[in-house]
């Protein structure tokens, strides 16, 4: 059993948010894999199904980003699901845009959802971290974030999710280097 977590903010205004990248993710793995029809539980919205023949949920927690933990830690208990068995999709300015790092454990490097997490089940849980860079001007990192992605921006989007999907056997199977290098060369 598996929980794929996308982060990000529930506010329709956040919708193309640099910072709710991780809901896109989700979106577009319950499309792919035909996941079940989102339902509020758990103070997010969670979707189960199978992907490639092994039980998952997904959910995008609706506690805003700062407290994705809350939502995360509920449903692990209730489903007794191990966080070694959590895969969490988020943004990462340190990352240049449409790169990808998956990793396993580690430091938050100051991303206040994956802060959350950690405090409410550990480190132990694996991260795809989908790069969104610096800004380019003086603007503050909370502007960067909670800016939309422009024009480009998306279409070059479209096709990073749509390789992060196409992946998502590898990543099911917790080869997070392969995972990582088949998407960044695709």
């Amino acid at each position: 059993m598996l929980l794929f977590v996308g982060l990000g903010n529930p506010t329709p205004n956040s919708e193309n948010n640099r910072h709710n990248i991780g809901f896109k993710l989700i979106d577009a793995l319950n499309k792919k894999f035909g996941l079940s029809k989102q339902k509020p539980k758990f103070k997010g919205l969670l979707t189960t199904g199978n992907v490639n023949n092994k039980k998952v949920y997904a959910i995008k927690p609706l506690t805003f980003m700062n407290n994705s933990g809350i939502c995360i830690r509920e449903l692990i208990e209730y489903f007794k699901i191990n966080a070694e068995d959590v895969i969490v999709f988020h943004d990462d300015l340190d990352i240049e845009f449409g790169k990808i790092k998956a990793k396993f454990g580690g430091s938050s490097a100051g991303h206040n959802g994956i802060e959350s997490i950690d405090k409410f089940i550990g480190k132990d849980y694996s991260r795809v971290r989908i790069g969104i860079g610096r800004p380019k001007t003086n603007t503050e990192v909370t502007d960067h974030v909670l800016k939309d992605f422009d024009e480009d921006e998306m279409l070059q989007l479209k096709k990073i999710t749509d390789n992060i999907i196409d992946s998502i056997p590898i990543l099911i199977n917790k080869k997070l280097d392969l995972f990582s290098s088949t998407v960044n060369n695709k």
